[in-house]
């Protein structure tokens, strides 16, 4: 056998072997973490639909004091958040942590992951969170929808909501501009913000949730408003 070929072989590998440990790129990761920006914040204590990654790094799993809904399953995993964990985390949530409710399905590219990492590992520490983009100002208002949780303290008029009328199958909702649209009741949902973002008292916010312009929410600044808000009237 030509001694060159096994050679040749194992320069393939060990080049293969370096590119693998290269570190990864924070500014291809910043555009990884789009995938992530929906469910989780840079902000300390600013908790979504997941918990806040602010210092993240050598942090137990499941204990962020500020955030309630952990899985059992991440509580009792004992796990501690470094390169290597968040890594395996990343790359299959429900096999690194069997019956976690995370529905991130995974990442599977080792470069993507690494990217991804390197970008958190900077901007999660103390001090270091990007200025996050906040509602309003968009075309349209919020009714265009997407991005991360706006905040809803100051609204404009065609944002804030007046009056929300139910007739038929049809929610009639009024906002501060004037103008009344019209939501299938199916498609317009009621949700609450207690969170220094949220509405202010009395002020709801409606705010897009579909890319057709179809369906909304209306977000409250606590339960207790939603009932006396609608009317059912035609």
């Amino acid at each position: 056998m030509n001694r060159v070929q096994p050679l040749a072989i194992a320069l393939l590998l060990l080049t293969a072997g370096r590119a693998m440990a290269e570190p990864g790129n924070a500014a291809r990761g910043e555009r990884m973490y789009r995938a992530c920006v929906a469910c989780h914040s840079l902000e300390p204590n600013r908790n979504m639909t997941g918990p806040s990654l602010a210092e993240i790094w050598n942090r137990t799993a499941g204990s962020l004091p500020s955030f309630p809904r952990y899985s059992p399953a991440l509580k009792s995993a004992g796990i501690v958040w470094t390169d290597d964990t968040l890594d395996e985390w990343i790359k299959d949530p429900q096999h690194f942590i069997p019956g976690n409710t995370m529905t991130f399905p995974g990442m599977k590219d080792a470069r993507q992951r690494a990217d991804l990492l390197a970008y958190l590992k900077d901007v999660t520490r103390p001090g270091h969170a990007p200025k996050a983009a906040q509602g309003g100002g968009q075309m349209g208002g919020m009714m265009m929808g997407g991005g991360g949780a706006p905040n809803l303290k100051k609204l404009d008029p065609q944002d804030r909501v007046q009056s929300i009328n139910h007739c038929g199958d049809t929610y009639k909702v009024t906002t501060a501009d004037g103008k009344v649209r019209d939501f299938w009741e199916r498609n317009l949902r009621f949700k609450t913000d207690v969170s220094d973002d949220g509405p202010q008292k009395r002020a709801p916010a409606l705010v897009g949730a579909g890319m057709m312009g179809d369906r909304a929410d209306v977000i409250f600044a606590g339960p207790e408003e939603i009932s006396g808000f609608i009317a059912n009237a035609c």
